[in-house]
């Protein structure tokens, strides 16, 4: 398994064909798994990746507290898309870098009363800790596009608060921002209200592209 190289568009399409069902690299939770794999990127995904560019943006969020993320890195090859020959090695390699593994005790149908008073001691451990860690907030990326009145409204004024403009045609750009909210805060409504308060620059503002993260 793996992703290739992560610093080379080959290596940014594979992880993006990857994340197009996922939210994570492993589970349903962000892990080590999602600090290895953004550590190996050099720079933000481009845009037209847009499922590598929402996982990169949501694992971003969470740069002051990725030591503390659950899991155990792992080398960058024992993640991402498997192969025949990788799977092979899998549950060899499993019992060695998943901390989890051995607290749900051994495959053996007989245990001593001590490995099971330890099974049980992990376990109560693992269930305190998870308990501890705070809920996961719902967040959403949004891609906004702003079209000016004319190819003469002052851009730069527009761009203040964001930082790229597309050509749309006849010497007119408009500005597209990509920005993460928390959902139970910000919603599309408040974001098109705020900006087409600018009404000297902005016409109009579109939802460009929207995805829970």
């Amino acid at each position: 398994m793996g992703f290739g190289d992560l610093k080379s568009p080959a290596g940014l399409q594979v992880l993006n064909d990857y994340l197009a069902d996922k939210s994570y690299i492993e589970g349903y939770v962000p892990s080590q798994a999602d600090v290895a794999v953004f550590e190996a990127i050099s720079g933000l995904p481009p845009a037209n990746l847009c499922h590598a560019l929402r996982w990169h943006n949501h694992i971003k969020s969470y740069e002051k507290e990725k030591a503390s993320l659950p899991g155990v890195k792992k080398a960058l090859g024992k993640y991402g898309p498997a192969n025949a020959e990788d799977t092979t090695e899998r549950g060899a390699t499993d019992s060695k870098d998943d901390d989890d593994s051995d607290l749900f005790g051994s495959d053996e149908e007989e245990e001593s009363e001590e490995a099971k008073r330890l099974r049980e001691e992990h376990l109560s451990q693992y269930e305190s800790k998870k308990a501890k860690k705070p809920a996961l907030v719902s967040k959403s990326s949004i891609l906004l596009d702003m079209k000016p009145w004319d190819d003469e409204t002052d851009m730069a004024k527009l761009e203040e608060c964001s930082s790229k403009l597309v050509l749309v045609g006849y010497g007119i750009k408009k500005l597209q921002i990509q920005c993460v909210v928390e959902d139970d805060k910000v919603g599309t409504d408040m974001l098109e209200e705020q900006i087409t308060a600018f009404d000297e620059y902005v016409q109009s503002m579109d939802v460009a592209a929207f995805s829970k993260i």
